[in-house]
């Protein structure tokens, strides 16, 4: 199976390249047949030419600004069998691109794998409370999925789709231009097959928007617009704060 690396990124020129330098590598270990494509989503920086600089990295200019016709547009762009949806300040594992492969090739009625997010930037009692908020939201994604049969829960940043799964259903739905966007993306792929989300599935991001907003005020925000997506099928809340900021010594290091 070709897996496409799909990354939306919007003024990333902070955290991009770190990114790109984990696909990268992750890439090289495990020979995996990849590419890797970067959706320049109306970014005012040296995003774009930042992600050109890399050999054989693929970038996609999108003018209109939004995570969902960002992603849409990449995936379009690519051809692989699994899109693997990453964010711009997100960096993964080798493991994470085994685990992929190998959940996928176990079950074929496997159509969304996800999971969370481990924050390389944030204090260890943030930290905690994080991984606290997942397993919460885990037993949510439980009762979802296996009680009411309702939906099911993603991760955006940190996801991997059978391309065949989303072509079914068109594609990314560009009315969520950034909350609500995963959810809208698994309730629709559901009826299609499985939908998993793994704790062991895990990502390294930036906390950067968790420490801006806070926990409680983001973890609302998120909250109201999953219900809102599940139920009412569109999105709660159209606008979002634009986090950006200059890397810490832990994100340059987490490579290292």
């Amino acid at each position: 199976m070709k897996m496409s690396f799909v990354i939306p990124a919007h003024n990333e020129e902070a955290y991009i390249g770190a990114c790109l330098s984990s696909i990268e590598k992750a890439i090289r270990e495990t020979g995996v047949n990849a590419e890797i494509i970067v959706v320049n989503n109306a970014s005012t920086d040296k995003t774009g030419d930042i992600a050109r600089s890399f050999p054989g990295v693929h970038v996609v200019d999108e003018p209109e600004k939004g995570s969902s016709k960002a992603r849409d547009t990449g995936f379009r762009a690519s051809n692989g069998d699994l899109i693997a949806s990453i964010d711009a300040d997100t960096h993964i594992r080798p493991q994470w691109i085994r685990d992929a492969l190998e959940a996928f090739s176990k079950n074929h009625k496997l159509v969304a794998l996800s999971g969370p997010f481990i924050y390389y930037d944030v204090p260890e009692s943030t930290s905690r409370a994080v991984r606290a908020f997942f397993r919460l939201a885990y037993g949510g994604y439980l009762v979802n999925r296996h009680v009411l049969g309702i939906g099911s829960m993603m991760i955006a940043g940190n996801a991997v789709i059978r391309r065949l799964a989303l072509e079914k259903i068109n594609g990314y739905d560009s009315r969520f231009t950034f909350y609500g966007d995963d959810t809208d993306l698994s309730r629709r792929l559901l009826p299609l097959g499985d939908v998993v989300f793994s704790l062991k599935f895990i990502a390294h991001s930036s906390g950067r928007r968790l420490m801006t907003e806070g926990l409680v005020r983001m973890g609302g925000r998120y909250g109201i617009n999953y219900l809102w997506t599940i139920f009412f099928k569109k999105p709660y809340t159209t606008e979002s704060i634009d986090v950006r900021s200059m890397p810490s010594d832990k994100t340059r290091g987490i490579l290292q």
